[in-house]
């Protein structure tokens, strides 16, 4: 499997994809060299895995006989239809897409989309795909053409890639003097200041104002309801509890891979912690019964 594929594989996840893209993306800007990044967006991803093609993937990849004919049996013969109401539409027999909500599901679509090799960095989380190219000071930009090669994979895969969807942005000197727009599928990629990727907002400055700014007010909302179960009367162990699991995951998520450069806006998280740690640590005001 490709070494850069950090979906549905253990010991791997958004956090690990996260900061090996930003580790680099630091590294070319360090050097004084610009990065180029596209972020792919697949039309209905899992609705579009061919199977034969899929079946075809694991059989070029030497798995057993037993495992390929059960996966067949796994996708044979599966059907929907539409229920509205107490009204059902016919049942119509599937050829392609992948049954969601199992994590053989996931798997297979992981597999299927390692048939996009690359002779560029591409970083992968099941279907979010992150295009990077390291530009020096007097590089030509060759993006299009891999904008082209991996279109061509991808319908070759039978996959389908949405233009209207998939971005770009540019990090580093390239600002100054951006080379032309890139095209996919006849429609212009839009370039942007910066993008959601993985639940994290990446800036093009690389700074985490931005993110700190979307964040801190859902944090805000959630330490509302902290305080409300507080009046109510909720016991200290059950204020910790919600905090936890609610409110601490947003302020904390993937911070491994953006603690290094989250220096200026430690101030405003930190303010958050003192908040809800007031919230938890003071006795709740009894009510009389």
């Amino acid at each position: 499997m490709d070494d850069l594929e950090f979906g549905a594989l253990r010991r791997r996840s958004t956090t690990h994809a996260l900061a090996d893209m930003l580790h680099h993306w630091h590294a070319t800007v360090d050097n004084g060299e610009s990065v180029r990044t596209v972020f792919v967006d697949f039309a209905k991803a899992f609705d579009h895995v061919d199977h034969n093609v899929l079946v075809a993937k694991l059989v070029s990849l030497g798995l057993r006989d037993i495992i390929v004919r059960w996966m067949c049996a796994f996708l044979r013969q599966r059907r929907q239809c539409v229920k509205t109401d107490d009204v059902l539409s016919d049942w119509l027999q599937l050829s392609a897409g992948m049954p969601q909500g199992s994590y053989l599901g996931l798997l297979t679509f992981v597999i299927l989309i390692d048939a996009l090799q690359r002779g560029y960095l591409t970083h992968k989380y099941v279907d979010d795909t992150t295009m990077t190219e390291v530009l020096g000071r007097s590089a030509v930009s060759s993006m299009q053409s891999f904008i082209d090669e991996l279109v061509q994979q991808a319908t070759d895969a039978g996959m389908i890639v949405n233009g209207r969807k998939t971005k770009e942005l540019l990090i580093g000197p390239v600002l100054k003097d951006p080379p032309p727009s890139v095209s996919l599928s006849g429609t212009t990629v839009e370039r942007v200041t910066a993008f959601k990727l993985l639940g994290v907002h990446i800036a093009c400055s690389l700074k985490w104002l931005h993110h700190v700014d979307a964040i801190t007010p859902k944090a805000d909302s959630r330490l509302h309801f902290l305080k409300q179960l507080k009046r109510s009367g909720a016991g200290r162990d059950d204020l910790r509890c919600f905090f936890t699991t609610v409110i601490r995951p947003v302020r904390e998520y993937a911070c491994p891979g953006r603690h290094s450069s989250f220096v200026a806006q430690t101030k405003s998280l930190e303010s958050l912690q003192r908040r809800a740690l007031s919230s938890t640590t003071k006795t709740a005001n009894t009510r009389c019964h």
